[in-house]
C-alpha cells in the first residue's frame, strides 16, 4: 500500500489524470443506468395500456408518425427509437412511421395522407410546422383539425415542449413524458396563426412571426461556436458593427380582440334524435336572423411604426383555459436602445424569443396586415423558419388544434385559471392575508 502511495505521489500529474477520467467515467455510467430506468419504468406504464381488454368489434387505433431524422443534428431518429417507439408500440396502437428526407416533405405527404386517429409529431419547431401546415392547406382541413396531434420533442428547438410538458433536465425523461402523455389522452387547445403573402400559399404557426434585429442576429449564433458560453453575446455584438441603429419601418393595421364563444363538448355517442332536432331548428333559426341583420363594418386600427424588432405571438405560451376573449400578443420594441442593451437582452430573446421588454408597445389583435416598405430586404422567423420578408396577413384561428399534453400540466392550468378567478372577484388565494376574516 505504501509502495502505490509513493508511486502515485511520484506520478501525480497522471494520476490526477487518471482519476478525473475515471469520475467522468463513472458519472457517465450513472447517466446511463439513470436514463435505462426512465425508459424501463415508462415501457412498462404504456404496457398497461397495451394490456387493456377491447372489444373483438372495435378496431385499433391508428398513429402516423411524421419524424424528421435530421432533428438534433441528425439524432432524432436514434433518440425516437430508443426511447418513444418502444412506448407507442407497447400501448396497442398501430403505429405508422413515415420519415421525411428533406425540408417541405411533410407538407406535401400531409396533403395524400388517408384517415387517421392520431397525428405524432417526432422533431423540433421546424418539423411542426411543416405538418400542421400541410394539414391545415388540405381541402378537408375542417375535418383533418380535429385529429388530436402528438408532439414528442427531438429537435434542437421545441417551444411547445415547455407549454405541453413538465420541465426536466433529462432528455430521455422529456421524451418518455411526451410518448406517455399521448397514451394518457388529456388535450389542451392551441391557437393557430395563419400567416398569407401576396402570392404563395399561406403558412401556420403556433408560436409567432418575429422580425427584427435581434432575430437576425440570433441566427448568427452558431457562427461563433469557438467562443464557447460568449458566443450569443458575440453575435449581437458584433452585428452592431455593420449597422447602427438596426431600425425596420413598416405600417400596421389591426382588428381588437374577439369574444371567445362557448367550447362545445365533445361528445363521444350520437345525441338523442330530439336533441338533433332542436339543434338542427335553432341553427336553421339563427342563420336566418343573421343573414337578415346587417353586417357592421369592421373597425380596423391604423399606425406606422418604427422599431428594432416586431413579434406577433399566440397565447399558447402562456395557456389560458378560461379566457374569455382571443388575441394575439403584437409587440413593437422601442427603436431607441443602447448597443449594451442590444447584447444583454439579445440574450434574454435566445431564451425567450416572443419576450416583449418593458417599454415596448404592446397590441391585442385578432387579425392584423403589416405592409412593408417597396425594396425591404431581410427575413421573417416564422416558428424559428426563415421566410422573406414580405407583406403579410396575419389571422388568428383560436383554439384549432389540439395537442396532447401530460396531466398534470393541464391541472395547473386549471388551478392557475380558477386562483385568477378568486383574485379578480376579490377574495384573493385561499393563503393569502386578504383571504381571512376574524371572527
Amino acid at each position: 500500500m505504501a509502495k502505490v502511495l509513493t508511486t502515485l505521489r511520484q506520478h501525480w500529474k497522471k494520476s490526477t489524470f487518471g482519476a478525473c477520467l475515471l469520475g467522468w467515467g463513472g458519472h457517465w455510467l450513472y447517466g446511463k443506468h439513470c436514463d435505462n430506468l426512465v425508459r424501463r419504468a415508462a415501457c412498462q406504464e404504456a404496457q398497461a395500456f397495451g394490456n387493456q381488454l377491447i372489444r373483438a368489434t372495435m378496431p385499433l387505433k391508428k398513429a402516423t408518425v411524421f419524424l424528421n431524422p435530421a432533428a438534433c443534428k441528425g439524432k432524432a431518429g436514434n433518440l425516437f427509437e430508443k426511447n418513444a417507439a418502444p412506448i407507442l408500440h407497447l400501448s396497442g396502437i398501430d403505429v405508422t412511421v413515415v420519415k421525411t428526407d428533406y425540408e417541405g416533405q411533410a407538407k406535401k405527404l400531409l396533403e395524400l395522407m388517408e384517415s387517421t386517429d392520431l397525428i405524432i409529431i417526432a422533431g423540433g419547431d421546424g418539423t411542426v410546422q411543416e405538418v400542421i401546415t400541410g394539414l391545415l392547406r388540405r381541402a378537408d382541413e375542417a375535418a383533418f383539425s380535429k385529429i388530436p396531434i402528438g408532439f414528442i420533442p427531438l429537435g434542437k428547438t421545441c417551444t411547445l415542449s415547455h407549454t405541453l410538458y413538465p420541465e426536466s433536465t433529462s432528455q430521455v425523461q422529456h421524451i418518455t413524458n411526451a410518448a406517455l402523455a399521448i397514451l394518457k389522452g388529456e388535450t389542451v387547445p392551441l391557437d393557430v396563426l395563419e400567416i398569407k403573402g401576396e402570392k404563395e400559399q399561406p403558412v401556420f404557426a403556433v408560436s409567432g412571426l418575429r422580425w427584427g434585429a435581434y432575430r437576425d442576429a440570433g441566427v448568427k449564433v452558431s457562427k461563433y461556436w469557438y467562443l464557447g458560453p460568449l458566443k450569443t453575446q458575440a453575435a449581437h455584438f458584433f452585428s452592431t458593427f455593420k449597422e447602427w441603429p438596426q431600425i425596420h419601418q413598416a405600417a400596421l393595421a389591426y382588428l381588437g380582440p374577439t369574444e371567445r364563444p362557448p367550447e362545445e363538448p365533445d361528445e363521444t355517442s350520437r345525441p338523442h334524435f330530439f336533441v338533433r332536432l332542436y339543434r338542427k331548428f335553432r341553427s336553421c333559426c339563427l342563420s336566418s336572423k343573421e343573414s337578415s341583420q346587417e353586417v357592421a363594418p369592421e373597425d380596423w386600427e391604423e399606425l406606422k411604426l418604427s422599431t428594432i424588432e416586431l413579434s406577433i405571438a399566440t397565447q399558447n405560451r402562456q395557456l389560458d383555459l378560461t379566457r374569455t376573449e382571443d388575441f394575439m400578443d403584437i409587440c413593437i420594441e422601442a427603436e431607441s436602445i443602447s448597443k449594451g442593451q442590444f447584447v444583454q437582452r439579445g440574450s434574454q430573446k435566445m431564451r425567450d424569443p416572443h419576450m416583449c421588454p418593458e417599454g415596448s408597445q404592446h397590441i391585442q389583435a385578432s387579425r392584423c396586415i403589416l405592409h412593408l416598405p417597396e425594396g425591404t430586404q431581410g427575413s421573417f422567423g416564422i416558428d424559428n423558419e426563415e421566410y422573406e420578408a414580405m407583406p403579410v396577413e396575419v389571422k388568428l384561428l383560436p383554439r384549432k388544434l389540439r395537442f396532447f399534453c401530460d396531466p398534470s400540466v393541464r391541472e395547473q392550468m386549471l388551478q392557475a385559471a380558477a386562483q385568477q378567478e378568486l383574485v379578480a372577484e376579490g377574495q384573493g388565494p385561499p393563503d393569502s392575508p386578504g383571504s381571512h376574516q376574524g371572527t
